[in-house]
């Protein structure tokens, strides 16, 4: 379709399409329900907008997004580009809330950003059915599966409006997903008979390194330092680490600013604009919140600590390099930070959940603790294969770890614990004490295998 090329060119200055936007595209104008995967910075948002502008009837995209900071970042973009687009969202004052419910029932957007809570609020069903929308856009359509990362309840009443406005086709599009979660997702939106586009999770220009967690403030500080003036995120888990983080750096003398659900609303959209057009080189912001924003010269990102799991550590990882530029990500890994994530999983007072979370955080423990090729170990956990041995571009197929042969050690260890164990109701304190003082191994090395067994068995 030659009109989607023009208007790629025209109005976003694009001169070719991503692998699989067109065909996304296409099928979603073709009337077809869609489902697409792309990885972070692969172009989604494209596969909606672009055919919003391109509709003969000129009908209303509503997009459904969880993340406030995306909607106006994608809405600001899209006015800079002269498509008329607009979002509704508790940022809004009462009075331009009405005045922007007012231009919609005028017909004068092509665009709605819309949270789900607001969604399916009882009165917006009148509206729904009155405005004239040809589409429905499924954004984060991974919060649909209690399997995703990021799973909100609300998400599931998105379903209702199949029964509400059933001609209307519906895109669902997510960076993150496993087999189980895309499955999910299709079932929970009550998808039909939808055309699947799922691209490659590879992202050949990051480079993947892990570090054990020895003073974090200084690591940052280090690695900071070899990449002066380049934008990049600190991802923390609290908003206590985030602001101590952001003020750390500042001292040392770099440009850092917090990014937090616990920033007033101007706050954080200050901040977000100063990053965004590279006032501030560093935002610490917390994993929790996110950074739903498109920024595309992000050249490294730092978690600080431990993410609860592989897809929010790659969708997080995905903000560096969008322009397909060399960018690093560096994980600072530490038992404590398992053992903390171990403790918030405890309290979860729903049994499937927990299970799920604790699945999760086995699975990023792993990935953490490998010593295999970092980027296999991603792409095998989306069910994608990485074809070489060595990706050159991760710290194990860097620089590979030694290894010695731990058979007997461990055969030793596991005789110990079935004699204690046959002896003593303590065993599991008595053993653990044990792997404290572990003999060093022949290479001169110590016994770590049983440490790690221990702790793995919190888990």
């Amino acid at each position: 379709m030659s009109e989607l090329l023009d208007t790629l060119r025209l109005t976003f200055g694009y001169d070719e399409f991503r692998p699989l936007q067109r065909e996304i595209m296409e099928a979603h104008l073709a009337g077809k329900d869609t489902f697409a995967l792309l990885p972070t910075g692969g172009g989604k948002s494209l596969c909606f907008q672009l055919p919003a502008l391109v509709r003969a009837d000129k009908g209303l995209t509503v997009v459904v997004s969880p993340l406030i900071a995306l909607m106006k970042d994608q809405v600001d973009q899209l006015q800079a580009a002269g498509v008329a687009a607009t979002f509704l969202n508790s940022s809004l004052s009462s009075a331009e809330a009405r005045s922007r419910m007012a231009g919609l029932h005028r017909g004068e957007f092509r665009l709605l950003y819309v949270a789900p809570e607001r969604l399916m609020l009882p009165e917006w069903q009148q509206n729904l059915t009155g405005w004239n929308i040809a589409a429905l856009a499924i954004d984060a359509a991974h919060c649909v599966s209690e399997w995703g990362h990021d799973f909100r309840p609300e998400f599931r009443q998105i379903a209702q409006l199949r029964d509400i406005l059933p001609e209307v086709p519906i895109m669902a599009l997510t960076a993150t997903a496993t087999q189980r979660v895309r499955e999910d997702i299709i079932k929970h939106l009550r998808l039909r008979d939808p055309e699947v586009f799922v691209a490659s999770f590879n992202r050949p220009n990051l480079t993947y390194k892990v570090r054990p967690k020895d003073g974090p403030a200084k690591q940052i500080t280090d690695f900071v330092k070899k990449r002066p003036n380049e934008s990049g995120i600190v991802y923390c888990a609290t908003r206590a680490t985030t602001e101590r983080t952001a003020e750390a750096l500042v001292k040392r003398g770099f440009n850092a600013l917090p990014y937090h659900a616990g920033l007033s609303t101007d706050v954080r959209s200050e901040n977000q604009e100063l990053f965004l057009r590279d006032e501030v080189n560093i935002i610490c912001a917390t994993i929790a919140f996110g950074m739903g924003i498109n920024k595309p010269n992000v050249r490294w990102v730092v978690h600080y600590d431990l993410p609860k799991n592989i897809e929010s550590y790659y969708q997080e990882t995905g903000r560096a390099g969008r322009d397909g530029l060399p960018s690093d990500c560096l994980l600072l890994f530490s038992a404590g930070d398992a053992a903390k994530q171990s403790h918030f999983i405890d309290d979860i007072t729903d049994e499937h959940e927990r299970s799920v979370a604790r699945t999760q955080l086995r699975q990023m423990l792993h990935y953490a603790e490998s010593a295999g090729c970092r980027r296999t170990d991603l792409l095998s956990y989306f069910g994608e294969t990485y074809p070489k041995a060595n990706c050159a571009s991760c710290d194990n197929c860097i620089e590979p770890r030694d290894t010695y042969d731990g058979t007997i050690q461990a055969q030793k260890f596991l005789s110990c614990i079935y004699r204690v164990a046959q002896a003593s109701r303590f065993a599991a304190s008595v053993v653990s004490a044990s792997t404290l003082s572990a003999p060093a191994n022949s290479s001169g090395a110590s016994a770590s295998a049983p440490v790690a067994m221990t702790s793995a068995s919190h888990v």
